[in-house]
């Protein structure tokens, strides 16, 4: 198996005045964690919350940073900046980040998307704003190809991009040295792309067949559940253990994801994309070769030589990510 994850420089945290809280917003979990002279200390985790009132997820926020001061021993008046990874897409109103996030807004796809809530975005940076002075939200992808290019798997590149295979797809891009980020901070939202016909997988933003319908954790488990996979997991684990049928499977999935990274490598000249999440992570030995056959030998002049490498910040990813918005 690949080696631990580096550690971060000594000098990331050598001298930092303050702390800063870091908080990692995912489809399934928030993570928080607070950053000063000692290090990265006192993670707290939650299942994000998805019931009651659109604000719920920012007031979840804001309780898991007291909780993580708490267990760091640092005062909250002590916190000096708050970065926020977060999966989007995002909403902007009245200046502050709002999450249009399929796989957290029920009221995106419908009752058939089996979400218990009907939010079209979930509120998130106003409570935050009013808490602390500085406050930084950005795309977790796009946090997380900062984190890679300054420490990780991406270092010294500026044709580069971060993929997150998920429960959803996400995808941080930097071209020519600079990091993509559109209009509304949602450039990389390549998980809502099409690659094929399919149209029987539901995807949480409404669309029916895009990637993160077809093969994001999630959407595994709604597919293949019926056929005896009930979640990515199970399929993986079967298609490795050399099941007919989740070996087939998986070649389809990785067709699909393949294909999307092809698109990126096609259409951005990249030189490597670094990749990470939770079902790439756990069964990377096996997809890595299958996702790389659908990029080399595809139109070599834009394809030779382009690697698809493991998040070199391994499964603390998401925990660097948020520190890279405010260290």
């Amino acid at each position: 198996m690949p080696s631990d994850p580096p550690s971060l420089p000594v000098s990331v945290f050598d001298g930092m005045a303050g702390a800063r809280a870091c908080v990692d917003v995912g489809g399934t979990k928030v993570a928080v964690s607070v950053a000063d002279a000692r290090g990265l200390r006192g993670r707290v985790v939650e299942p994000t919350a998805k019931t009651g009132g659109n604000d719920a997820l920012g007031l979840q926020v804001l309780r898991l940073i007291e909780a993580s001061c708490a267990d760091a021993g640092v005062s909250r008046p002590d916190i000096t900046a708050v970065g926020v990874s977060a999966c989007g897409p995002f909403l902007i109103r009245g200046g502050c980040v709002e999450l249009a996030a399929p796989n957290i807004c029920g009221g995106l796809a419908g009752a058939g998307r089996g979400l218990p809530n009907d939010w079209t975005s979930a509120v998130l940076e106003a409570p935050l704003r009013a808490a602390f002075a500085h406050v930084h939200v950005t795309n977790d992808a796009i946090a997380a190809l900062v984190a890679e290019r300054r420490w990780g798997s991406l270092q010294g590149l500026d044709h580069c991009a971060y993929v997150t295979w998920s429960t959803g797809i996400g995808v941080g891009l930097c071209v020519d040295g600079r990091v993509l980020r559109g209009k509304n901070g949602n450039a990389g939202h390549a998980g809502h792309m099409f690659v094929d016909g399919n149209d029987d997988a539901l995807c949480g933003c409404g669309n029916i067949g895009d990637v993160e319908g077809q093969v994001a954790g999630n959407a595994l488990a709604r597919r293949f559940a019926s056929v005896g996979y009930a979640d990515a997991a199970a399929l993986l684990v079967a298609a490795q253990a050399g099941d007919p049928r989740a070996v087939d499977i998986v070649d389809a999935v990785c067709r699909v994801m393949g294909r999307a990274l092809y698109n990126l490598v096609a259409t951005l000249d990249l030189q490597r994309i670094s990749l990470g999440g939770s079902v790439f992570w756990h069964h990377r030995e096996y997809l890595l070769p299958r996702l790389q056959s659908h990029v080399t030998g595809s139109l070599p002049a834009l394809t030779a030589g382009v690697e698809l490498v493991e998040a070199g910040l391994g499964d603390r990813l998401g925990d660097y990510a948020a520190l890279a918005l405010v260290a």
